[in-house]
Parts: structure tokens; sequence; C-alpha cells
């Protein structure tokens, strides 16, 4: 048998579409097949399969292990629950590698596939060869079998298994996404006051979108910091691998000013030690890790390459814009808003300060939100070339780790290819608002040197 997926679902990172249109059963079902064969030949024998909270997720695990246990593959279901509780179940139970049902923080008519093998993550070339090998039809043979396991109390216990304490009043959003009922189960855990909002799973996601990196999605959260005069508020992603989190103020904490706050405990413990972040980052983050005796790494946004880097690395931290924190220090490496929660309570009562009090002591800058601006798949990457070429002419200070990242006395700018959307992305920090309009003029105009126009939605 032979099978095409649609060519939009093979992503850098992940396997995503919509249910009922770019996504099917059958898809899930090839993917089983396809995944079992190519678990194979790296010598994989059993598998954990996860799933998310979305109304599709039941009915796409049922045809992935089916075509799992058909190609030969052992599988051990884990349930519902969020992404990191698969990686936590690959990392401690007796399987090879894994595969999370889960859409993410998409709208709740997309679903997909977060997988590992016995090398870590699946993203890339890996991703597409499994395009190829389902299109070739080289899947393999046999009858796996299939059994259950409740590890939900085991991962919750081992979030708190070295817990350093931390006494707060904490505001809580799970956004109706998987990691909910793990939420619940971990602040009945904890010490302090908690408060939480939206633990029941549901995958319509009635009340607000389950992305926190969003500000108008911390509406609820913030209204409950408010009302109860709350210490701070944590909420999570869809699939509780992104974290968000706001102030006694209401105030956001970016992901980068979390790590900030996070890096802290890691680099009393580690002197010297790299700490990494993507290139989307405040400046103030890198100088920050120098101050604090850290090594300051910038690297390619994308959790698989964030990853992939602190193996290679040793990092003991890192951390994305997007809420993706990876803790290798007394965890595994993987990416947890649960797991990162705790360690951000833990290092709030380390600095002897509150939360509001560790926001005002940042340096103040101006930041852009994300700009992103439609191009065609064909010049996605070749305007980026453009840019650098005129950079480099003109003697700008650039760093080209992930697209271009340009400092000049304002501030600095981004711009850098999506690799899961036909878009590009553009930021910019300056320290006033002057500065920031001269460096969004910069990136106008060199977009506009290569044809591409800026829609009023961009601004």
């Amino acid at each position: 048998m032979t099978h095409s997926f649609h060519p939009t679902i093979l992503r850098e990172y992940d396997i995503r579409g919509v249910v009922g249109h770019t996504l099917h059963e059958e898809d899930a079902y090839a993917l089983g097949r396809t995944f079992a064969a190519e678990g194979r030949e790296q010598g994989a024998k059993r598998l954990a399969v996860g799933r998310d909270g979305r109304e599709h997720s039941p009915r796409l695990e049922e045809a992935l292990v089916r075509g799992l246990t058909e190609g030969g593959m052992d599988v051990v279901r884990v349930g519902q629950g969020p992404s990191p509780m698969l990686y936590w179940a690959v990392a401690e139970l007796d399987v090879d590698g894994g595969i999370q049902i889960t859409g993410s923080h998409n709208p709740a008519d997309y679903n997909g596939f977060k997988m590992l093998l016995p090398g870590g993550s699946v993203f890339g070339t890996q991703i597409k060869s499994l395009g190829s090998r389902a299109a070739e039809g080289r899947w393999s043979e046999g009858q796996g079998k299939v059994e259950d396991v409740d590890i939900i109390d085991r991962y919750v216990d081992r979030l708190v298994e070295d817990f350093q304490g931390g006494e707060f009043r904490i505001g809580w959003d799970a956004g109706n996404g998987a990691a909910g009922p793990a939420l619940e189960k971990l602040v009945a855990k904890l010490p302090g006051e908690h408060h939480t909002l939206f633990t029941d799973v549901d995958g319509r996601f009635p009340n607000h979108h389950p992305d926190p990196t969003v500000e108008k999605n911390l509406e609820h959260l913030k209204a409950l910091v408010r009302e109860k005069n709350l210490d701070f508020g944590i909420a999570f992603d869809g699939d509780g691998d992104r974290i968000g989190a706001v102030d006694g103020q209401g105030r956001v904490i970016w992901g980068d000013q979390l790590l900030m706050i996070l890096a802290g405990p890691v680099l009393d413990e580690q002197p010297g030690a790299t700490i990494i972040a993507d290139v989307k980052a405040s400046q103030t983050l890198f100088d920050r890790i120098g101050d604090m005796g850290g090594t300051p790494l910038m690297w390619k946004t994308g959790h698989s390459l964030i990853k992939q880097k602190m193996k290679e690395t040793g990092a003991p931290l890192a951390g994305e814009m997007s809420g993706h924190i990876f803790f290798k220090h007394r965890w595994y490496g993987f990416d947890d808003a649960l797991y990162a929660s705790v360690r951000l309570i833990e290092a709030v009562a380390a600095s002897g300060r509150s939360l509001t009090e560790l926001r005002d002591a940042m340096p103040e800058s101006l930041a852009t939100p994300e700009l992103r601006f439609p191009v065609d798949e064909s010049r996605k990457f070749a305007v980026i070339e453009e840019v650098r070429d005129r950079l480099t002419t003109e003697g700008a200070t650039i760093d080209a780790t992930d697209g271009v990242r340009v400092s000049t006395g304002d501030g600095w700018w981004l711009l850098r290819a999506s690799n899961t959307q036909d878009v590009l992305v553009a930021r910019a920090e300056a320290r006033d608002a002057l500065g920031l309009e001269r460096l969004v003029d910069v990136i106008d105009g060199q977009l506009a040197s290569s044809g591409v126009e800026r829609t009023e939605a961009d601004h």
C-alpha cells in the first residue's frame, strides 16, 4: 500500500493539519504504519502514545495505534494529557520513543502529531522522509501488542519531587487545554493558595484560545489576579508545553523575561553554564545572563532545534520567546510548562522579591510584537539572502544565526523566514519610541527593496 499526505501537513517540527480537510483518520493510520517501519529500522520495539483534549484526538489515536501495531510496533497508551507528560513517559517508561496526538495551540479544528524516536525529536528532513516512505509504501508487517498505563499521578509526583519551596498566592489558567487535570493535581501538592481557571478539558476552547503568548488570551487570568489580589498568574497553551505569566499588577512576563528569572538559581549552581535563547529574545536577556556569570547563546527559533543545541552544548536551560522553556537542570531537557511553573515559583522565592519587583527591576525597553509579512514560498528564503547581502555591503553588524538580526545604536531588529508558514517574521527592540520607529522604518525599507509590501493588518 502507498499513501500520500497532504503536502501542507508535513511541517518542520511536527505533522499538523485541519481535521476533515488536510488531515484524516487514514493519515493517522498511514503515519502509524510508516512510523512503525521507520522506528523498527532504528531499533525501536515499543512506543508510548498520548493525546490532547481535542474532540477528534481519540479517533486519530485509534487509527494511529492500529497502524503502529499492524506495522509490528508494541504500543503503550498513556491516555489524555499534556505533551510533556508523553515526553516524560518516553524518558521514564520502558519505551523507545513516542507520539503525542495534539493540535498544540492551534484552533479547535486542527490536530497533529509530535514524534520522538531513540535519537530524540523527529523533525525537519526526518518528517519529509516519513512522507516519502508512506508514498513508496515501505511499510513493515507485524502484530504489535497494546497496553494501557495510567501515568498522570506519577508524572505530577515527579514535577514536585525535589521542590525547593516558595509559598505564594497564584492564579492559573489551563485554557480548557490538555494540562487541566494535571494542573489540578499539581496545585493540590504545592504550598500556598491556588486559584484555577478552565481546567476542564474542552477541545472547543469555549473561554479563550489556548495560546498564552497572545496578550488578549490572558485577560481572564489578569482579571483573576486583580480580583483576588494574587502574587502572580500562570497560563498554559493547548498541550502544556508553553507557559505564559503575569505579575501581581497583571503585566505580562514574556518568554525571555521568564528565562531571566529562571536562569538565576541555575547559574548559582552551575556558574558559567551556557543558557540558550532564540533569535527573537531581547538583548537585555543575553546581557543579563552574561552579568550573572553565564554564557549566553543565541540560537535558531524552533523547539526541536533548541533541544538539539542543548544536547550539543550541555546547556542546563534554554527558552524561546514563544514560551517553550527547556530544563536539563534537575529535569530531562524537554519543554514542559508545568515543570517551568514549579521552577518559576522556586526562582521567585529564591530571589527574596515578588515577581512584580523582579519585573520592575528589569531594564525598560520598547519592542514591537511579532510583525508578519505574507510572502510567496519561492521568495521566502531568497528575500532573507537579499537583505543579508545588502546589509553586508553596508557594513552592518549582523548575526545570521537564523535570518538576520541587526544591532544599531537604537537597539536591534530581526527578519527571519518562518519554518511553518509562508511568512517573514520581524521584530525590533529599542530604548525609546523614536528609536523603535527608526528600526521599523529600516525593516520596511529592506522589505520594499525586495518587493515585499506590508499590508495594513501588519501595522
